[in-house]
């Protein structure tokens, strides 16, 4: 079963569900740490890292001694990552500017370039880092500095899953190309929101992206007790399950300050995750 930790905006405590769920599942379990742009759940799983793997996608080269500028390039790219600046007077004068960040990989130039003058070279994008805690597996992509394109990562991260396992992957925050790349698939998504109303505004937004890719939900309520009771009632219009409740407690916020698992700082959670996971298996059934 692939089971995909997410939320409509960032620091609801998504990773603090995902964690704790893969460190409380006995047998052999998956950690997939897919939101590559700012990956933390090391921090509290401390795996040892074992294998790590150079993510790259394929960018543009032009031979200049083949290229006529004819523009070619520069029309076929969806992009804006090519750009041909050619003088009418004279042609030796002119330049095709390449703009690795923004390409996407399609090959396009290179296949449709009339003089074959485009040929691709491999950009390294990020790592895959690769380890295990006990029995848990873990995988994590970690996107370079200044890089926009996340989901190339988060599927090479993606391609370390084991079916033959139960896979936790904790997607990035938010409802974009990312967060899509990270939930596609998955057997089942648990959506961690806030019961604040920028909580319930983000849930809404990823209520209505999962609806549409068709992967089955249910929420999970952290900080429950702190604002009011409108994801409560938004749930149950929406028919929507929550699947469990984390109140707001001191204790739970000095455990994730200090990198430690609420099932190691007050054992009793164990139990709750694992009843986490009860209820998503009768969800997917």
């Amino acid at each position: 079963m692939i089971i995909s930790i997410a939320s409509g905006k960032g620091g609801t405590g998504k990773t603090t569900v995902a964690t704790n769920l893969a460190l409380s599942i006995t047998g052999d379990v998956q950690l997939l740490d897919c939101d590559v742009e700012e990956p933390n759940d090391r921090f509290f799983i401390k795996p040892s890292i074992g294998k790590t793997e150079k993510v790259t996608i394929p960018v543009p080269e032009v031979d200049k001694s083949k290229c006529t500028l004819c523009g070619k390039c520069q029309k076929v790219c969806e992009y804006n990552a090519i750009a041909v600046i050619a003088s009418k007077k004279d042609t030796q004068t002119g330049k095709v500017l390449i703009f690795p960040e923004l390409c996407h990989g399609c090959g396009a130039c290179t296949y449709l370039c009339p003089q074959e003058a485009i040929r691709e070279v491999d950009r390294v994008i990020g790592v895959v880092e690769k380890g295990s805690k006990g029995g848990l597996e873990f995988v994590e992509g970690t996107l370079n500095i200044g890089e926009a394109m996340a989901p190339p990562l988060i599927r090479a991260v993606k391609r370390h899953i084991n079916p033959e396992k139960t896979v936790i992957i904790d997607a990035p925050p938010g409802t974009s190309c990312p967060v899509i790349t990270a939930i596609k698939k998955s057997d089942f998504c648990v959506l961690v929101t806030e019961p604040t109303p920028f909580g319930l505004y983000d849930l809404t937004l990823s209520v209505d992206v999962l609806k549409k890719m068709g992967v089955p939900f249910g929420v999970v309520i952290n900080r429950s007790g702190l604002g009011n009771e409108e994801v409560d009632r938004f749930c149950a219009k929406e028919n929507i399950p929550i699947l469990m409740k984390i109140p707001f407690s001191k204790e739970i916020a000095s455990a994730y300050s200090n990198g430690e698992v609420i099932i190691d700082v007050l054992p009793q959670y164990r139990e709750m995750f694992c009843g986490l996971l009860t209820k998503i298996k009768m969800q997917v059934r």
